[in-house]
C-alpha cells in the first residue's frame, strides 16, 4: 500500500507562521525574517555549517519574538486565528486518507500545526513538526534590551545575494559579506552568550534533516519503504526528502514549488487550489510511480478520466498543469512555478526559500 506524506505550509496551507508571528510581534518584522531567512540559505546550502540545517531561521528568530512579548499562549491564539488553507486542502487529505496512510510533515511550530489539524480534522499524531515552549525560557532585561535593539539593525541590513556555485564568504559580494559577517557575530557569539541562548542550542526545528529523519521514522512504523512513498514538498526544507524519494523510486511532487523544490522533485504540480494532488495521489494510489508519470505526458481530461481520476477534480483541469521534470525542462518549469507560487502566497512569502 502507498503512503502520502505531505508538507503542511504550501500545499496545505497560504501561511508561513514563522514570518507571520515574526511580523506581528517584532517591529518591521517581515523585512526581518526575510533577512534571516536568505542568511539560513546561506548557511545551509552555501558554507554549509556543521549542525545547521536548512529552517533553522525557526529558532534565529525565537529569542526576538520573546523579547517583544510572545509566549506560548499567545503564539497559539495568533495561530489558531490566522490560518489560511488552500482551496481544497480538507476535502484533499479527507481524499486521500480514504485511499492510504497519510501523513504531515512540518518545519512549522507545533501550536500552528495543532491548531490546523484542529481545523481540517486531521490526527495530529500523524503530524510531525517543530516542538516549542517558548515559557520555559527566562529572558533577563537587559537582554531584552540588547534583542529589541538588534532587531532594528537586522530589519535595516541589505539583502544578501549570491550567484551560482557560491561556497563560502569569500564568493560574496563585499556588502553580503559583510551582512553575513555580522549576523554570524549576533548570532553566535552575542546571543549565543547570553542566558536567552540556551534557546538557540535547545529548539530543535525539524528542517531538512529532520524531515528525513521523520520520513524514516514513518516508514519505520509502517513496514513500508521509499518506493511505497508519494512525497509533496514546495520549499529549501524539502529539497532532501524529496531527493531521498525521487532516488528510493517513490514520486516525488513539488507543489507551487521554489527553485530548490523543483530541484529535488521528480514531478512538477501547479494549481490554486490541491485539486492537483488530489489527482496524482489518486494515480499513485492505484498504480504507483509508474502510473503517474505514465499519464502524465497525457494530462488532459478524458485520459484521466479513462484512469479513473474522479469527475469533480477534472472540472476546470487547464487550471491544474503537472509534468514530469527533466534536465532540459527544469529552468523553465521553476519559472512558471515560482510565478505561481508568488500569486498564489504572496510575493513575500513566495520569495522565501
Amino acid at each position: 500500500m502507498g503512503i502520502f506524506i505531505t508538507d503542511c505550509e504550501g500545499p496545505i496551507s497560504k501561511n508561513d507562521n514563522a514570518m507571520e508571528l515574526s511580523a506581528y510581534f517584532i517591529p518591521h518584522g517581515e523585512r526581518f525574517f526575510s533577512l534571516l531567512s536568505k542568511y539560513d540559505d546561506y548557511l545551509a546550502y552555501v558554507e554549509k555549517r556543521p549542525g545547521y540545517e536548512a529552517g533553522d531561521t525557526l529558532r534565529l528568530i525565537l529569542p526576538f519574538i520573546k523579547a517583544f512579548g510572545a509566549t506560548d499562549k499567545k503564539i497559539e491564539e495568533y495561530s489558531r486565528g490566522h490560518i489560511l488553507l488552500m482551496p481544497g486542502a480538507s476535502e484533499t487529505l479527507q481524499f486521500i486518507s480514504r485511499m492510504m496512510p497519510a501523513f504531515i510533515i512540518s518545519t512549522s511550530y507545533e501550536p500552528y500545526i495543532r491548531a490546523l489539524c484542529e481545523v481540517i480534522d486531521f490526527p495530529l499524531q500523524q503530524a510531525y513538526c517543530t516542538k516549542l515552549e517558548l515559557d520555559c525560557y527566562s529572558l533577563p532585561p537587559e537582554e531584552e534590551i540588547y534583542l529589541r535593539k538588534v532587531s532594528v539593525e537586522i530589519a535595516q541590513m541589505p539583502p544578501m545575494e549570491w550567484g551560482e556555485g557560491a561556497k563560502g564568504l569569500d564568493d560574496l559580494p563585499a556588502q553580503s559579506r559583510d551582512t553575513v559577517q555580522r549576523l554570524n557575530q549576533i548570532f553566535w557569539e552575542e546571543i549565543a552568550g547570553m542566558k536567552i541562548g540556551r534557546i538557540l542550542e535547545e529548539v530543535d526545528p525539524l528542517g531538512g534533516q529532520g524531515k528525513v529523519a521523520a520520513l524514516r521514522d514513518i516508514l519505520r512504523r509502517r513496514g513500508s519503504r521509499i518506493s511505497d512513498v508519494m512525497y509533496v514538498g514546495d520549499s529549501i526544507t524539502d529539497l532532501q526528502v524529496l531527493e531521498l524519494v525521487k532516488k528510493g523510486e517513490g514520486l516525488a511532487v513539488s507543489f507551487n514549488g521554489n527553485s530548490y523544490a523543483i530541484q529535488g522533485a521528480q514531478v512538477a504540480c501547479l494549481g490554486r487550489d490541491t485539486r492537483g494532488i488530489s489527482i496524482l495521489a489518486q494515480l499513485f494510489a492505484s498504480g504507483g510511480k509508474e502510473r503517474v508519470i505514465a499519464l502524465l505526458s497525457r494530462w488532459e481530461e478524458e485520459a484521466l478520466r479513462r484512469a479513473g481520476v474522479e469527475e469533480r477534480f477534472l472540472v476546470h483541469l487547464a487550471e491544474v498543469e503537472a509534468g514530469e521534470i527533466t534536465p532540459q525542462n527544469r529552468s523553465l518549469w521553476t519559472q512558471k512555478s515560482q510565478r505561481l507560487r508568488r500569486q498564489v502566497r504572496g510575493v513575500k512569502i513566495g520569495a522565501l526559500g
